[in-house]
């Protein structure tokens, strides 16, 4: 297996372009539980390694620059922001088809220890209590695979019964046999997992790999709930 190239266009594609394609803007910041808006539209989001190219991801989904933060400091993102489709205020009775949200980055070093227990409480804490969750893709950087914290966020999820589907960050960093190597070797690891989506995606913020793959997978997690 290769790093994914863009699929021609067919009509399913179309739809799922057009749900991303649109104008979106960042909804709010929340520090704690409290901050949170109200449940209602399905919501996904992207969890990962500081510096997996979370945010990177985000702004190649929903093709707009700058959207979400990016930053070469490991731990920037210190809350659970929520983006959603221009337009929707995120008050009760208004809200949008679908929020994407950023959660912080886990297996950083540098940031004091009570406050990387207070973000990875935030980030359980949503995960264990959002009804409206439809799915977390888990994002691992091709470059190094899945690490002992990751499998500890597979176990937490596995525990909790929250769907996730693994996405390889970087895919264009690494040769395409090692691309196909590692995506083998993946499956293999999730096979036993309960809570793993059996498919997973290899992308390039960069090059605009996978992101179309991407996208259908939210689309179907959304819509279908497979």
């Amino acid at each position: 297996m290769s790093v994914p190239q863009e699929p021609a266009a067919t009509n399913g594609t179309e739809v799922d372009r057009s749900y991303f394609l649109r104008p979106w803007i960042f909804l709010r910041g929340a520090p704690s539980m409290k901050f949170l808006p109200p449940e209602g539209p399905p919501e996904v989001a992207f969890a990962g390694r500081s510096n997996v190219g979370k945010s990177s991801l985000i702004n190649a989904l929903l093709a707009q620059k700058g959207l979400a933060r990016t930053s070469n400091t490991p731990g920037r993102t210190q809350e659970l922001n929520f983006f959603v489709p221009d337009g929707y205020s995120g008050a009760e009775g208004d809200m949008p088809p679908i929020a994407l949200i950023d959660m912080p980055g886990y297996g950083f070093a540098k940031a004091p220890k009570a406050q990387v227990d207070a973000w990875t409480e935030l980030v359980f804490s949503y995960l264990r209590g959002r009804v409206t969750l439809k799915r977390v893709f888990l994002l691992i950087d091709a470059r190094h695979g899945i690490k002992k914290n990751d499998e500890e966020v597979m176990d937490l999820l596995d525990k909790a019964a929250v769907s996730y589907q693994v996405v390889l960050t970087k895919a264009d960093k690494i040769k395409p046999p090692a691309v196909a190597r590692l995506v083998e070797e993946t499956h293999g690891r999730l096979k036993k997992r309960p809570a793993a989506f059996p498919e997973l995606v290899a992308t390039s913020s960069e090059k605009g790999l996978g992101i179309e793959d991407l996208r259908a997978a939210i689309h179907r997690a959304v819509e279908g709930g497979y």
